[in-house]
């Protein structure tokens, strides 16, 4: 992730954000029932699936949550489009994690090392048994020695919070577990129940501003046939400017063809999906429909899939939807 700018702007206190401890547990952002647990679940596992089933991510207007399906093309679409790859094929990181933890989830403070300025305050429900982005997969060393990255693999590191019962998803960028404590260079706070953004210029664990969470492939939506929002992607290289929903810039220059963070890419209309496997149709179906937002910087076309076994291995099908199958659109309001 690569972050352009800070911003002087006041901190938001943790109580306004729902992290008081005294603060009764409300059930909410649910879908179709009370999210309520008593112990920190991990992605990855039928309880997870569960809460999932009920836990509505952030309100049906919210713009992970926009159907664009027939929003129009926006003016520079093919040249935007060129600047990222039209020959480069899609593929997919198996990156993104997360754990549920209940409304009374110890409170634990986080030292924010490069970005406090933009930074929501502590302390945070912090499980001992955290995820680390891209675990378990490639890790040589149970969950403790990632948390202390004890093979120096250093990374982007980010690490998701959902406590589904109030509704608030915690993000943090680059978290590490160290001998004094806990520390992040960033740590965002969201509000599921909201369409509140981040204050505007402020960066997130995400190099646009924009909570990781929502904007992640799951296994249970791919069950379901089709994923239900909008996808995270990143590119290699992105302008100096910024699109709602997006707050944040991270680019490297000025020139209008290349992608803001923010920008929506949907893919193709008439672009055929019967022969790809399921997993892979729930994708390309959820990509046509709510298309992907750019978040921040990296492989050009590279998609954010949670680290599930029970996810099919997609990567080999998904290369052969191309840069060229995609499309820049805009809002039409």
């Amino acid at each position: 992730m690569r972050h352009a700018s800070l911003s002087i702007v006041a901190i938001l206190v943790a109580t306004a954000l729902g992290f008081a401890a005294d603060r009764p547990a409300k059930t909410a952002g649910a879908k179709s029932g009370k999210v309520y647990i008593t112990q920190p679940v991990l992605f990855g596992t039928p309880e997870s699936d569960k809460i999932l089933a009920s836990l509505q991510v952030f309100p049906p207007d919210n713009p992970w949550n926009s159907d664009v399906s027939r929003w129009p093309l926006h003016p520079n679409s093919r040249n935007i489009i060129a600047s990222i790859g039209p020959g480069k094929p899609l593929h997919h990181n198996s990156d993104m994690n997360w754990i549920f933890v209940p409304p009374k989830q110890k409170l634990v403070p986080i030292r924010i090392v490069s970005y406090p300025g933009e930074s929501d305050k502590g302390p945070f429900p912090i499980p001992d048994n955290l995820p680390i982005e891209n675990w378990p997969g490639g890790y040589k060393t149970d969950l403790d020695g990632v948390q202390r990255d004890v093979l120096h693999r250093g990374d982007d590191r980010h690490a998701i919070i959902i406590d589904p019962t109030r509704g608030l998803l915690v993000e943090f960028y680059q978290a590490l577990k160290t001998p004094a404590g806990w520390q992040c260079a960033q740590a965002s706070v969201f509000d599921l129940k909201s369409n509140k953004l981040r204050p505007d210029g402020w960066t997130s664990a995400d190099a646009a501003g924009l909570p990781i969470f929502p904007g992640t492939v799951r296994f249970d939506e791919l069950q379901r046939g089709m994923v239900e929002h909008a996808i995270r992607v990143t590119v290699r290289r992105s302008r100096k400017a910024y699109v709602y929903p997006a707050t944040h810039q991270a680019g490297h220059g000025n020139d209008p063809n290349l992608p803001r963070m923010g920008e929506r890419i949907r893919l193709r209309k008439d672009f055929p999906i019967q022969n790809f496997p399921p997993h892979v149709q729930a994708v390309l179906k959820g990509l046509k429909k709510y298309g992907m937002l750019v978040a921040d910087n990296g492989m050009d076309w590279f998609i954010s899939v949670a680290p599930d076994s029970r996810i099919e291995q997609m990567n080999t099908a998904l290369a052969k939807v191309k840069g060229a199958d995609f499309e820049v659109v805009v809002s039409p309001r």
